[in-house]
């Protein structure tokens, strides 16, 4: 063996491997508290239990994540990270009004149905999530409402934008599809059915 195998690894090695494992760590314990958020819900999730399934003790659970927002924002960015989003986006370049909403109801569906485990966990755990995490989602669906309100000669008409605000709500999804048995198309078509009926004055 020459000298040069013998030698110590350069330091630099040493500090990447180091900060893989910190990173894979960091990974397995974002993994662990999603699994957990889509199982039990938030409400049930316990530092204990992210630990055990993650692998780590508490106080490496702590280490890398000192606070609540900052477990539940890695957690909710991961998440996402793995969802087809919502494109409110491109249902604005949609001109036609009628076009314009039935695009975008039909958008959120698919997502509510890919990801209604968890949503609807999140939902039914609201308060234990950290309120900018729910604000951050209360602001998500004000955009919903006023991309697909804006289409309308009328935007401002209170009357539909209460029937937009209805129709693009998880719950309402929920209760279209999953309690009354409509599939995505017939739901999306009901609502628009119910918002294009709306009108000043109604």
């Amino acid at each position: 063996m020459s000298e040069q195998d013998r030698s110590p690894k350069p330091r630099g090695y040493e500090m990447r491997k180091r900060a893989e494992d910190v990173g894979r760590t960091r990974q397995r314990i974002i993994e662990a508290a999603v699994h957990l958020h889509g199982t039990a819900g938030p409400a049930w999730t316990t530092i204990a239990a992210i630990a055990e399934r993650s692998g780590v003790t508490r106080l490496t659970v702590y280490r890398h994540f000192p606070d609540e927002m900052a477990l539940f924002e890695a957690c909710s960015g991961h998440w996402l990270s793995r969802q087809k989003l919502p494109r409110p986006q491109e249902w604005a370049a949609i001109e036609n009004p009628v076009e314009r909403v039935t695009a975008g109801l039909a958008d959120l569906y698919r997502f509510y149905r890919a990801g209604e485990q968890m949503l609807s966990l999140v939902i039914r755990d609201e308060q234990a999530v950290p309120e900018p995490i729910r604000e951050a989602r209360q602001e998500m669906t004000r955009q919903y409402v006023e991309v697909l309100a804006g289409a309308w000669p009328e935007a401002d008409d209170p009357v539909r934008r209460a029937l937009i605000g209805h129709a693009v709500a998880f719950s309402s999804w929920r209760s279209l599809c999953r309690e009354q048995g409509l599939t995505d198309r017939k739901a999306v078509n009901a609502m628009v059915t119910l918002v294009e009926a709306a009108g000043t004055g109604s």
